[in-house]
């Protein structure tokens, strides 16, 4: 007989996921390109360069109008990379039906032999999914349909008959075609959440996941002075209490949105004067430019807030930033 679940039904993570636990006494640095470069073989060829040089992960958009989907990025990097961890920032539980996502999901980690993170959102663009031709729920309704999406996920992936019945999403296993064939990642896939409402994203992110993520910008968080930062760390610590769950069991991770380097003040100066001016007006707070040294700093006055793992965003073509992260920002940290 099938299992029924609600959203509720799922336990809360115990313990530490083995990829949080290595980064509780040093700090981690992944790499998220927007957009997409339009150029794949050079794509897979600059993520192959990054795990050559030690970053510990690449993070994929989904933002499906921007070049590529993201599973399908994943997909190509999962047989083309071997240690190099490879995450969503962050998958849209609308844009595709949490089946889909669960089977999508379930591949990339297999054919990576179980390197994924799991990076979750309610989508913000709304223009976005009416190009998609999708109805945009009210906030609230979006947040519940989020846990609905944790709740088929793990029942999905339990490997025991299932079947899930909610307010915006259904799923059942098995199907015609057997049981359903699950993530190989021991003991699971880690979660992300990313924002900083103290409400209800961190009381989810608590309740749900393995890591946080936040930045600077309204859109990923609004965590922009180190009062800011200390008050949702705060928030977060007393939900992990409330759900019985240890504070360090939560990765802790930062988004910088973007990330521009260039080797001195001149040529980052040359260098920002010819970058979109609408988009680094945009960033505002959330944009770091600077010299490896500043980055070095920069990341150093976070880590003390208690960041311990940073998610850095060059723009597309932008593969300078990306060598002097790795060569020079990154070994400081090691």
């Amino acid at each position: 007989m099938a299992q029924t679940f609600d959203a509720a039904s799922p336990p809360a993570p115990q313990g530490i996921h083995p990829w949080v636990a290595q980064w509780q006494k040093r700090i981690g640095f992944g790499v998220s390109i927007f957009p997409h470069p339009p150029d794949w073989q050079g794509f897979i060829r600059l993520v192959q360069r990054m795990e050559a040089m030690g970053i510990d992960s690449y993070w994929s958009y989904d933002h499906p109008a921007a070049n590529a989907d993201c599973w399908t990025a994943l997909a190509a990097l999962a047989v083309s990379t071997e240690r190099i961890r490879l995450g969503t920032m962050v998958d849209c539980i609308y844009y595709r039906s949490p089946y889909l996502l669960a089977r999508q999901a379930a591949d990339v980690d297999r054919a990576s032999g179980g390197r994924l993170v799991l990076g979750l959102g309610i989508g913000r663009l709304e223009e976005e999914f009416a190009v998609m031709g999708l109805r945009y729920p009210p906030t609230p309704e979006r947040q519940r349909a989020l846990e609905e999406t944790f709740a088929i996920l793990r029942g999905l992936w339990s490997g025991e008959p299932f079947t899930f019945q909610g307010e915006s999403f259904a799923a059942s296993t098995p199907g015609p075609w057997g049981p359903f064939l699950p993530p190989v990642q021991e003991p699971c896939v880690p979660f992300l959440l990313a924002g900083g409402g103290e409400k209800t994203t961190l009381r989810q992110v608590a309740r749900f996941a393995d890591a946080t993520n936040m930045g600077a910008h309204p859109a990923i968080g609004q965590a922009v002075t180190d009062a800011d930062v200390t008050r949702k760390f705060g928030v977060l610590r007393e939900w992990c209490q409330e759900y019985g769950r240890p504070y360090e069991g939560v990765l802790r991770t930062h988004f910088t949105m973007p990330l521009i380097l260039a080797p001195t003040r001149a040529a980052l100066e040359t260098k920002l004067a010819r970058m979109p001016q609408d988009t680094l007006a945009w960033a505002a707070d959330a944009l770091f430019a600077g010299t490896p040294e500043e980055a070095i700093a920069f990341y150093r006055a976070l880590a003390a807030l208690g960041f311990q793992y940073f998610i850095t965003n060059p723009l597309g073509g932008d593969e300078e930033t990306v060598e002097l992260l790795a060569e020079a920002v990154v070994p400081a940290f090691s």
